[in-house]
């Protein structure tokens, strides 16, 4: 098997390449590997490999250039993005384009990133969501918050509104956005503004794939303003796994790009 873990040819699928954000934290990339293995073991026969785009290698690129070279033709990448900002909209086409240039014959099919597509908030997504956050048990809330990493793209932040809308709709209560950096509020503000506002019992959602430093301090500043349970990241959970394939099948069904 070559370096970047590329499986040689024969494979009954087409094969799947996970790329995500990457991080310092060497449990983001634990969690990656863990939903690799996780998608793989609920589509037995086709290959599912991790990249990442900074942080920890390989990269999609590499991992594409292994495929091409042992012989693939046809591969599906699948960002790792809860919204369709910078990374996805230049980095992971930067890196598709550069697998092609050294391999033409390669045909790479790029699904929907994880997080609204097209404006529609994922069912599945959502009950991930829930899940996650029935897990950390915080019983009957008032308000959610809904915490994610942020970003200065103002689409993208509309996209993680849906989601708290979405949100808010599921549990019949109000629920905001929070995030741990690039744009305001932080976790501990909105938190304070809800009991502020009477609500006793906040919850915080965290909307993270991945554990690490971002959530990290999402639970540290909701539980020093009070929040009642703060949820794990949706990781290798089966509603994710559920998500990344039928993104693929959808990319593969239409035959898009």
């Amino acid at each position: 098997m070559p370096r970047s873990g590329v499986p040689a040819l024969p494979d009954s699928g087409v094969p799947v390449v996970l790329v995500a954000h990457g991080s310092r934290d060497p449990r983001a990339a634990a969690a990656t590997r863990a939903l690799a293995r996780a998608v793989e073991a609920a589509r037995p026969g086709t290959p599912v490999l991790p990249s990442w785009l900074d942080h920890t290698d390989p990269g999609p690129t590499e991992v594409l250039r292994g495929l091409a070279a042992a012989g693939h033709r046809t591969a599906v990448v699948v960002p790792l993005l809860l919204t369709a900002a910078y990374h996805r909209r230049v980095d992971v086409p930067a890196a598709v384009a550069a697998a092609r240039e050294a391999a033409p014959e390669l045909t790479v099919r790029v699904t929907d990133v994880l997080g609204p597509a097209d404006g529609a908030v994922d069912a599945g997504l959502l009950a991930g969501l829930g899940h996650r956050l029935a897990e950390a048990g915080p019983g009957h809330v008032d308000a959610l918050v809904l915490a994610a990493a942020g970003t200065r793209d103002a689409r993208a932040r509309g996209s993680v509104g849906r989601v708290a809308a979405a949100l808010s709709a599921g549990f019949g209560v109000p629920c905001t956005v929070a995030y741990a950096s690039a744009a305001p509020p932080v976790a501990e503000a909105a938190v304070t503004r809800w009991r502020a506002a009477g609500a006793r019992r906040v919850a915080v959602c965290a909307y993270f794939l991945a554990p690490g430093l971002f959530h990290d301090s999402v639970v540290t500043a909701a539980r020093r303003a009070g929040a009642v349970a703060v949820s794990a990241p949706l990781n290798d959970s089966p509603d994710l796994v559920d998500l990344v394939l039928r993104r693929v099948d959808a990319t593969v069904d239409g035959d898009g790009e």
